[in-house]
């Protein structure tokens, strides 16, 4: 099964992976990156009133999409390499939460993929992803 990882846009990442961003915007000076907006939110990222709001109104956005083409066309953008999903929340422990850690859920619901954050493996995945919001987080069975 693929490899994917998710990261921030300002973590240095190895050459062997692959920068994809999934965030709306991009910061200015990045470079040497593909995007895949399939996974980006909506433009109501900034209004929701709690994170369980988001989570509802992004789940609506994957519900679209069908897992395994996002996780090809994943693999076909990286040509090779890891792919590595960016947005813009810097990496654990700093807060906030954000829409990658949904992603991570997502594929693993949908895939049993697991989908950590790179340099923070040990912390989780899916449903523990470190980059979850706490009230979003669900006991692993």
């Amino acid at each position: 099964m693929a490899q994917i990882l998710t990261s921030s846009w300002f973590t240095k990442l190895p050459a062997d992976h692959s920068r994809i961003g999934i965030s709306r915007g991009v910061p200015l000076k990045a470079t040497g990156h593909q995007l895949y907006k399939r996974l980006a939110p909506g433009p109501w990222y900034r209004t929701c009133s709690s994170p369980q709001q988001y989570a509802e109104r992004y789940f609506q956005i994957l519900a679209r999409l069908d897992p395994s083409r996002v996780v090809s066309e994943l693999e076909a953008l990286s040509e090779g390499s890891i792919p590595t999903l960016l947005c813009w929340e810097h990496p654990p422990p700093s807060p906030p939460w954000c829409h990658r850690a949904l992603v991570s859920a997502w594929l693993f619901d949908e895939l049993g993929l697991e989908v950590p954050e790179f340099g923070h493996e040990a912390l989780g995945y899916g449903w523990q992803h470190p980059k979850l919001h706490p009230s979003l987080m669900r006991v692993a069975a």
